[in-house]
C-alpha cells in the first residue's frame, strides 16, 4: 500500500463526480431544447396573428379567422412552463444524487483515514466541509451544467431562425454575442477567488467553534466565556465583511451582463426601427425586414440573450463550486487502504494471535518528509511489545500504518499475508486499538460498550467492567445505565480508559495496539492501567506505544526508534 494520488483537477473532478448523473443532466437538457423551440414557434405564431390583426386595421383581405394559430399557442404557453419544470426536476434530482454520492464518499474516506483525518482540520472543519462545501455544488450542478450547454445552443438555433428573415440582424446578435461572457469572465475570476476565500474562513469557523463548545466547561470554570463570546462575535463579523464583498461582486457581475444585454438588444430594435420608416442609409425608402419578420426578430432578441445572462448570474456558482471542490480534494485524494490481491482464506481471518513482520517499513508524510524510516521488525504471535522513542521518531505512524490509515513504503506482513492483500474489514476485525482518548460517546454505559459489539448480552457487559474494575463503582450508581456526556464527561481519565479497556475485550481482536494510553493519568493511576492491561493481555499479541515503563515489566521485549533509524533491543 504505497504511492500518491496524482492532483486531479477541481473541473475534472467535477466531472467525474457528474458522470453517474449524466441521463439525469441530458434529458434536463432535453427538455430545455424542446422548450426552446417552442418559444420560437410561439414567437412565430405571436408575430403571425399581430400581422394578421394589422391586415385587418387596414381593411386588407386575410386568410380568415386564425384559429388554428391560436390553439398553437396556446399549447405552446401550456406546455414551456411544464417543460422548464420538468427540467428543473430533473436537475434537482441530478443535483441531489451527485451530492449524496460525494458526501458518501467523503464520509467513507474520513473512515478510512481514521485518526490520520487530523491531517485535514479539526472535526469541526471537516463538518463543515462534508455539510456546506458539498451542499455549495448544487447550484453548478442544477443551474449552470445545463445553461453552459443552452448559451452555446439556443443563441446559435435562435441565429439561424433570424437570418433567414435578415441576415444583417443575426450578424449584430452574433457580433454582440461574445460582450456577455466575456465580462463574465473578467468578473466571475474575481468572484472565484472571494469565495474559495468564504469556504476556507468558514471551515475555520467550524473548526474554532467545535473547539469552544467541547471547551464549554473549562472556559465557564476558567470565567473565560466572555472573551470566547467576543471572539465568536469578532470571527462572524469579519465573515459578514467578506461575504458583503462578495455579494458586491456577484451584484457588479450581474449589472454588467444586463447593460450589455440590453444594449445589444436596443441596437438591434434601432436597425429594424428605422427600417420600417424607411430611414435606414443604405436603404433609403426601403423596408428590408417587413412588420411580421421584425416583430418576429424582435420577440426573440432577448430569448437570443437570455441563456448568456443566466449563464453569467449562474457562474457564480461555478465559482462556488470549483472553490468548494478545491477545498475537498486534499481530502478525497489522501492515500487510504487499497486492497489487492486475492481475498484470504477463513483460515487466515481466525482469532488466533497474530504475527506480524515489518521489512524496510518507512511512513512519508506531506512534502516527502519521513514520519517513520526504515524499520526491521518481527512480532511473534502472542508477543507483547513496548515501542518507545522521541517525538517524531514514528510510534504513531508504526501505528496508523498498522490500522490500515496511512500508506507506507515496504513489506508490512501479518500471517505472512501483506496487508493490501486483507479484506480492509476482514484486518480491522483482528485489531483491538486504545488511544490517549477512547471512543466514548455521550450516552448510556451499555449504550458505549455495545459500539464495540452490538450483540452482547448484559451479562457479558457485567463480566467485562468486573474484569477491568469498574462495576463496584458503577454499581453504586445506575449500573450500565449509567449516562456519560461528550468524550465520557462523568468519570475520571483512568475510568474512562479502563470502560475503552472493556470495549477491547468485547471486540476478543487478536492483535492489540495502544497508543500512550496513560498519557493524561497521573502516575499511580497509570501504573495501575499498565498492570491492568498486563493482566488481561496474557495470550494475545500487544504492540503498545509509550513513553514510560512504569507497570509495563510484563512486556516481553522493548524497541526504541530514533528519528533517522529503528534499532531494536533486547527488553
Amino acid at each position: 500500500m504505497s504511492g500518491a494520488t496524482d492532483a486531479i483537477d477541481p473541473g475534472q473532478r467535477l466531472n467525474r463526480c457528474l458522470a453517474p448523473q449524466r441521463w439525469w443532466l441530458r434529458g434536463a437538457t432535453l427538455l430545455a431544447l424542446i422548450g426552446v423551440v417552442l418559444l420560437i414557434t410561439q414567437s412565430w405564431l405571436l408575430a403571425a396573428l399581430f400581422h394578421h390583426w394589422l391586415l385587418l386595421w387596414q381593411g386588407r383581405e386575410t386568410l380568415g379567422h386564425p384559429s388554428a394559430w391560436l390553439a398553437g399557442l396556446a399549447v405552446c404557453m401550456v406546455l414551456r412552463p411544464l417543460l422548464h419544470a420538468g427540467r428543473e426536476g430533473l436537475s434537482r434530482q441530478a443535483s441531489r444524487h451527485a451530492r449524496v454520492a460525494l458526501r458518501s464518499q467523503l464520509l467513507t474516506q474520513l473512515g478510512r483515514l481514521g485518526p490520520v483525518r487530523r491531517q485535514f482540520g479539526s472535526d469541526g472543519a471537516l463538518a463543515t466541509q462534508v455539510l456546506e462545501q458539498v451542499d455549495a455544488l448544487d447550484g453548478y450542478i442544477s443551474r449552470y451544467r445545463v445553461q453552459s450547454l443552452l448559451a452555446v445552443v439556443v443563441p446559435c438555433l435562435i441565429a439561424a431562425v433570424v437570418a433567414l428573415h435578415s441576415p444583417l440582424a443575426a450578424g449584430l446578435m452574433l457580433m454582440t454575442a461574445p460582450l456577455v461572457p466575456l465580462f463574465m469572465i473578467l468578473v466571475g475570476r474575481a468572484a472565484a477567488g472571494a469565495s474559495q476565500q468564504q469556504f476556507t474562513a468558514l471551515a475555520r469557523m467550524g473548526g474554532r467553534f467545535l473547539d469552544l463548545v467541547r471547551g464549554m466547561a473549562t472556559l465557564q470554570r476558567m470565567g473565560a466565556t466572555d472573551q470566547a463570546e467576543a471572539k465568536v462575535a469578532q470571527a462572524s463579523d469579519a465573515y459578514r465583511g467578506r461575504t458583503m464583498r462578495v455579494l458586491r461582486l456577484a451584484f457588479l457581475s450581474s449589472a454588467v451582463l444586463e447593460f450589455f444585454a440590453a444594449l445589444a438588444i436596443a441596437l438591434v430594435a434601432l436597425y429594424l426601427g428605422l427600417g420600417l420608416l424607411g430611414l435606414l442609409p443604405w436603404a433609403k425608402a426601403d423596408v428590408p425586414v417587413p412588420y411580421q419578420g421584425a416583430l418576429f426578430i424582435l420577440l426573440l432578441a432577448p430569448e437570443f440573450y437570455a441563456p448568456l445572462r443566466q449563464l453569467g448570474s449562474d457562474y457564480h456558482a461555478r465559482a462556488e463550486a470549483l472553490g468548494a471542490m478545491q477545498a475537498l480534494s486534499p481530502l478525497l485524494e489522501a492515500d487510504t487502504w487499497q486492497p489487492q490481491g486475492a481475498p484470504l482464506s477463513p483460515a487466515a481471518v481466525s482469532r488466533e494471535p497474530l504475527a506480524v513482520e515489518c521489512r524496510e517499513l518507512r511512513v512519508s508524510g506531506e512534502g516527502g518528509r519521513l514520519r517513520l524510516a526504515s524499520l526491521n521488525l518481527t512480532l511473534a504471535a502472542g508477543e507483547r511489545l513496548l515501542v518507545q522513542g522521541e517525538s517524531g521518531a514514528g510510534k504513531s505512524s508504526l501505528l496508523q500504518a498498522l490500522l490500515g490509515f496511512t500508506a507506507y513504503q515496504g513489506s508490512l506482513k501479518a500471517k505472512g499475508c501483506e496487508l493490501p492483500q486483507w479484506p480492509r474489514d476482514a484486518w480491522q476485525r483482528q485489531l483491538g486499538y486504545l488511544s490517549q482518548q477512547p471512543p466514548i460517546q455521550s450516552g448510556s454505559i451499555a449504550e458505549n460498550l455495545r459500539l464495540a459489539a452490538p450483540d452482547k448480552s448484559d451479562a457479558k457487559l457485567l463480566e467485562v467492567l468486573t474484569q477491568v474494575g469498574l462495576w463496584p463503582i458503577l454499581v453504586r450508581g445506575n449500573g450500565l445505565a449509567t449516562q456519560l456526556g461528550e468524550r465520557g464527561q462523568g468519570v475520571s481519565g483512568g475510568q474512562l480508559q479502563r470502560l475503552g479497556l472493556a470495549q477491547l475485550l468485547l471486540r476478543d481482536a487478536a492483535l492489540w495496539l495502544f497508543d500512550e494510553p496513560t498519557a493524561h493519568l497521573d502516575p499511580d493511576a497509570a501504573w495501575q492501567l499498565n498492570a491492568l492491561i498486563g493482566k488481561l493481555s496474557r495470550g494475545r499479541s500487544v504492540i503498545i506505544v509509550s513513553h514510560e515503563s512504569a507497570g509495563l515489566e510484563w512486556v516481553d521485549r522493548t524497541i526504541e526508534l530514533t528519528s533517522k533509524e529503528a534499532m531494536a533491543c533486547c527488553g
